[in-house]
């Protein structure tokens, strides 16, 4: 259309300047014509009334943007799982291990874990709802069976892993995801008799008291924390008076006052988290977070390079593990740091958000279950990076979906499955289906 008027403004000039010897006004109306037709004839004519702008608005089937992130940080755990476990075989106690050997075991553990969350995905949140108890019992079961002699995998001292041939399975890592579950189905079960304290604290203290006893004895501090926060956090936002719920939350901070005080070795730790230059600590019980801080102060603003880390080179104790993020910090700087923190914030907000809106749906085990998860990837994330930055005592935590770790990364990759499971069915309810 444009050509064709563009040519016929030509013509009309071409025209006047011949003093309208050649053309008549009837001829360049015929010939303008005829350049529309052929125009219209060579260039398809969209149809504006099928365009998206009249169309509804077609909801995703799940969370995207929560999926690729995960992948994002999967994949960047991966590649730094490698750079942080490269240079372990010039150490004399591993050089039985070959430079490769973490990133293959991290690869299998991730191959298994998104076979287990697309297996996870397909199942109704309604079967998890009932299995949640059963769950959680497991979960219990399986805390005694790692304590037996000859079955329970110790090592330095503690005893948390079941041998399983392809990988190591840690129990405390699946009472995580029982205890989220178990606690909102405990919430929505006994939502009459939330008032009453008792009532409604007794049976899920006891629950939790057992748990703390049987990772106590392990021992793992560090997982009975998280698990901790996650019945405190489901209890709160499923509507526990708020003078009960201090009440709870002043219970277990007395005791792990006291547990710190009755134990020698944690007593020690707290010391040297206070003072981890005092040369009393620096080479002892702070070793692994002073070294963690050169690492963060050796990374700066941008960082020495991806692989270019030297506090990994058998100066940073379980690098690839705890501490990888100070691996993070020396090799790609505060940037890097600063971008995982954005993407747990993200991630833990999203989970939050899921959770939510499945409460608004009238569906309040799915989102007092999405939160609990959400308060388990977002609280040990954060306490992971407390400890490697030094703002919080050293714990035997892993980076969530990103360090070295079987078990770890299967449940993780679950866990996130199930909160996709229930964007899904929100989804399906908010385009007037079922669940």
């Amino acid at each position: 259309m444009m050509q064709a008027v563009r040519r016929f403004g030509a013509a009309r000039r071409r025209a006047a300047s011949d003093g309208g010897a050649r053309f008549s006004v009837a001829g360049l109306q015929a010939r303008f014509a005829a350049l529309l037709r052929r125009d219209r004839d060579s260039v398809p004519i969209r149809d504006w009334t099928s365009t998206s702008s009249s169309r509804p608005a077609r909801l995703p089937g799940f969370d995207q943007a929560l999926v690729a992130l995960a992948l994002a940080l999967l994949g960047f755990g991966l590649v730094m799982v490698y750079s942080a476990s490269i240079a372990l075989p010039d150490n004399p106690k591993s050089a039985h291990f070959t430079s490769t050997w973490f990133l293959g075991r991290h690869a299998v553990a991730l191959g298994v874990a998104l076979v287990a969350a697309v297996i996870a995905v397909q199942v109704p949140i309604a079967l998890w709802e009932k299995a949640a108890p059963w769950l959680f019992v497991a979960s219990l079961a399986l805390l005694v069976v790692v304590l037996v002699p000859f079955i329970g995998r110790e090592v330095k001292g503690a005893r948390r892993w079941i041998p399983l041939g392809v990988m190591n399975f840690q129990p405390s890592e699946l009472a995580k995801l029982a205890i989220a579950m178990y606690a909102a189905d405990y919430m929505v079960r006994k939502m009459e008799i939330k008032e009453n304290f008792w009532r409604a604290v007794t049976p899920m203290a006891a629950a939790l008291a057992v748990t703390g006893v049987l990772l106590l004895l392990e021992p793992d501090m560090g997982a009975f924390i998280v698990i901790a926060a996650i019945a405190m956090g489901i209890l709160f936002l499923g509507g526990v008076n708020g003078r009960m719920f201090l009440l709870i939350s002043a219970v277990l901070a007395g005791s792990f006052v006291l547990m710190v005080t009755l134990s020698e070795y944690r007593r020690e730790r707290i010391f040297a988290y206070l003072d981890p230059w005092d040369e009393r600590y620096a080479q002892g019980k702070a070793y692994q977070l002073t070294h963690s801080l050169i690492a963060f102060g050796r990374g700066e603003f941008f960082g020495q390079g991806l692989g270019s880390s030297v506090e990994k080179l058998h100066y940073l104790p379980e690098a690839h593990t705890d501490f990888l993020l100070a691996v993070i910090g020396e090799e790609l700087g505060f940037v890097g740091v600063a971008a995982v923190i954005c993407a747990f914030f993200w991630l833990a907000r999203r989970i939050f958000h899921i959770g939510r809106q499945a409460i608004a749906l009238d569906r309040v085990f799915a989102g007092l279950m999405a939160q609990g998860i959400g308060i388990w990837m977002g609280g040990q994330a954060f306490i992971n990076m407390g400890v490697n930055l030094g703002v919080l005592p050293t714990k035997g935590l892993t980076l969530p979906l990103m360090s070295y770790g079987g078990s770890a990364i299967v449940m993780n990759l679950v866990a996130l499955a199930i909160v996709v499971r229930v964007d899904i069915e929100n989804r399906q309810l908010m385009r007037g289906g079922r669940a």
